[in-house]
């Protein structure tokens, strides 16, 4: 794959992306320490009057201002790109919830639903003897039943997952 990227981004998302790489790095910080150590070391040469505080308030005060949107639009970039990969993972394995693609823009109520799916999953997780045993959303219940029951063959979990997936949903 080319180093150069295919895609082009406009001047402002190139420029948060390089302030906000920046300002998280170690020499961002050391420089800023030595600013303040610099400012507070000069406060008896200007008196410590009320101009020397206001350059140090009024300094950090537009820095920071400004730094909360460029990182915010780093973030948010960074962020879609994460949910975008997850997304194409949950939608390329044939035994996931296709459910959970997109799920960022569910209702906290859906939300807290699916957590509580997961809950019981985890649950039924611990009751397992080997941490090596896994389980998708959709066939959990099916699954740890018949492993209790021993009958439960290598290939059998395949063929059920869709009508395990139907039986969950509906609760």
């Amino acid at each position: 794959m080319n180093s150069k990227s295919q895609y082009k981004s406009s001047a402002f998302e190139k420029f948060a992306t390089k302030v906000s790489k920046a300002a998280g790095s170690t020499p961002a910080f050391i420089g800023a320490f030595l600013l303040v150590v610099g400012w507070a070391i000069s406060g008896p040469i200007f008196d410590y009057s009320e101009t020397w505080q206001l350059v140090i308030n009024t300094g950090t005060t537009i820095i920071t201002f400004l730094m909360v949107f460029l990182i915010q639009k780093a973030q948010n970039k960074d962020s879609l790109a994460i949910q975008l990969k997850l997304n194409e993972l949950v939608a390329s394995n044939d035994l996931s919830s296709n459910s959970l693609v997109d799920i960022e823009n569910m209702t906290e109520e859906e939300m807290i639903i699916i957590q509580k799916y997961y809950h019981r999953l985890s649950q039924l997780a611990k009751k397992d003897k080997t941490i090596r045993t896994s389980h998708s959303l959709a066939e959990a219940e099916d699954v740890h039943s018949r492993k209790t029951e021993k009958t439960v063959k290598p290939n059998t979990t395949r063929k059920t997952t869709k009508n395990t997936s139907k039986k969950i949903t509906k609760k």
